[in-house]
């Protein structure tokens, strides 16, 4: 009985990760392939580092084996939230950082979600820049 809850955990955890892939290749996809060049535009710079930082996690949980990914996986969120922070602690209160990485995270969640109930959606049509970075 024990070893069908950890089959069963084993599934969902190989579910939510091919999920997860699927959704990172599809917005890799809408970035068009990496380039070296630093963008001059800052909205296209913002993109690309959300795609860098994307495209670094994704290629974590591939090089490593479903145990390791998962630990991998369970843990990024956290380490990105400590750069968000780190980095927001460093600008002017008067911009009110905190509300802007918060905007951002449910900006985050949002996007998983439409993703989810939208499954003939296509990325080339949703538009690159609805959202403040």
């Amino acid at each position: 009985m024990c070893g069908d809850l950890d089959e069963d955990e084993s599934q969902l955890d190989e579910q939510l990760y091919a999920r997860l892939r699927a959704h990172a290749l599809a917005l890799l996809a809408q970035y068009g392939a990496p380039t070296p060049d630093m963008p001059s535009d800052l909205n296209q710079y913002l993109d690309k580092l959300f795609a860098d930082g994307l495209s670094r996690s994704l290629r974590d949980g591939e090089q490593a084996d479903a145990a390791l990914r998962q630990q991998r996986l369970e843990m990024q969120p956290l380490v990105f939230a400590r750069l968000a922070g780190f980095l927001a602690a460093h600008r002017s209160l008067a911009e009110d950082p905190l509300r802007k990485v918060i905007e951002a995270l449910m900006l985050g969640y949002s996007e998983a979600e439409t993703m989810d109930r939208d499954h003939d959606h296509h990325h080339g049509d949703m538009p690159a820049h609805d959202h403040h970075h």
